[in-house]
């Protein structure tokens, strides 16, 4: 496959004329046999993206040309199928104007002029100025049908409105009149003999309500005609302005113009010092928005260091509560010290023979004390020896007891049955 193609070794697209489709691309194998895959595709692209813009300038302009009527020279496809003028060769008459493209119209008729046969006319090509003059129409016209629109919708829901409004206040009617026929007849014109409704009730019932509704219509023809009455003085006024207006002479309107053109330059002014105020204000909210981040951000850091300030101040207090703690127990290892101190500056070695005999006393001491647990041990044996004994002892007596006081119980039950003789007659 070929290498791509740079942007100078590829062909260039014909060029584009005002308002005018791209010509056609020549099908030159040997051409396009020099693109590789990818160029051809960026190209493709390309085309897509310029034949998009295009239509949609050839539909602007067609609209343009809609809007301002078709003249005999030159041709344009329609959507119909019927052909018209072709938006590159608009008439100069119906083109706008501006300084350079006057002075090349004027110089193309000077050479039609000059010209004694002329077969056939070359098109005439929109300016860049003609191309933003019709797309600024256009977009006017479009902002003008917008702005209708938007004052018939607007028309179409005051309509509505009003008649939701007119559709509530005769349910209202409905609803008040249903609430005073229920209250004056259904229930308050019954007979309590009979249980019908009376006649005579009902029927100044109804004379009252028909002398309402005469009433209430009077009342709205007079406010119709007095609303008449409005509308034809108006119209009349109308009238007569019109007429005041036809009155006017060329002179009036060449004063009008002046007023008009001094008007809009002081319009002008007044819109370029709106442009400039609406700058300053723009400038003046972006330094206010960006005041507004710094206040809140200063006020974060500001509710920030306040819980900060109370964390301290309650860690303080806890550190001057052990402080206090601290010092109490220094103060008691200061006395400690000091009488530890005291005791040592009035502490007095002994000399080494008087060590030696109280370390002798204290050897001898604890021989003895060993002694001495000694003999607790084997008092303490005997002693529980001794008890041992003691309490078989008191066993043995006591059983000795027993057995004594249980013969003799049984002696004196044996000499209580001993029966005398029967004594003899």
């Amino acid at each position: 496959m070929a290498e791509p193609l740079t942007s100078n070794d590829r062909p260039k697209p014909p060029p584009t004329t005002g308002g005018t489709s791209v010509p056609p691309v020549t099908d030159d194998s040997d051409t396009f046999d020099q693109y590789s895959d990818t160029s051809l595709i960026k190209l493709y692209e390309e085309l897509v993206k310029k034949n998009k813009f295009l239509e949609s300038e050839n539909g602007l302009f067609e609209s343009f040309l809609n809007r301002a009527g078709t003249d005999a020279s030159g041709t344009v496809k329609s959507a119909d199928g019927t052909h018209k003028q072709n938006d590159t060769e608009l008439d100069a008459n119906r083109l706008p104007q501006t300084p350079t493209t006057a002075a090349a119209n004027q110089q193309t008729r000077r050479r039609r002029k000059n010209q004694t046969t002329v077969t056939h006319h070359a098109p005439i090509l929109l300016t860049p100025d003609q191309k933003s003059e019709i797309a600024t129409r256009e977009l006017e016209e479009l902002r003008d049908e917008i702005e209708n629109q938007k004052e018939e919708w607007n028309r179409a829901l005051d309509n509505y409105r009003a008649e939701i409004e007119e559709i509530d206040i005769r349910i209202a009617e409905i609803k008040k009149a249903g609430y005073e026929f229920r209250r004056d007849i259904v229930q308050g014109a019954i007979n309590e003999r009979t249980g019908k409704v009376i006649a005579e009730r009902w029927v100044r019932w109804c004379d009252e309500r028909i002398k309402a509704k005469d009433a209430f219509i009077k009342k709205t023809r007079l406010k119709n005609a007095t609303l008449k009455a409005q509308k034809n003085k108006l119209i009349l006024q109308l009238k007569q302005k019109e007429e005041m207006g036809e009155v006017l002479h060329a002179i009036d309107f060449d004063q009008l113009q002046i007023e008009n053109k001094q008007y809009l330059a002081k319009i002008e002014e007044r819109n370029e010092e709106l442009l400039k105020l609406k700058m300053t204000a723009g400038n003046t909210q972006s330094v206010l928005n960006w005041h507004k981040r710094k206040l809140n951000s200063l006020v974060e850091e500001s509710t920030r260091l306040r819980r900060e300030i109370a964390s301290r101040q309650d860690m303080l207090i806890k550190l001057e509560a052990e402080r206090q703690l601290v010092e109490k127990e220094r103060q008691n290892a200061e006395r400690v010290n000091v009488k530890i101190r005291t005791q040592m500056e009035d502490y007095r070695v002994p000399d080494v023979m008087e060590y030696v005999s109280i370390k002798a006393q204290q050897l001898d001491l604890t021989k003895r004390l060993k002694t001495w647990q000694r003999k607790c041990d084997i008092a303490k044996m005997q002693n529980a020896r001794l008890k041992k004994i003691w309490n078989q002892m008191c066993i043995q007596l006591t059983a000795q007891a027993h057995d004594s006081r249980t013969r003799h119980r049984h002696h004196e039950q044996g000499q209580e049955r001993v029966v005398l003789p029967p004594l003899s007659t």
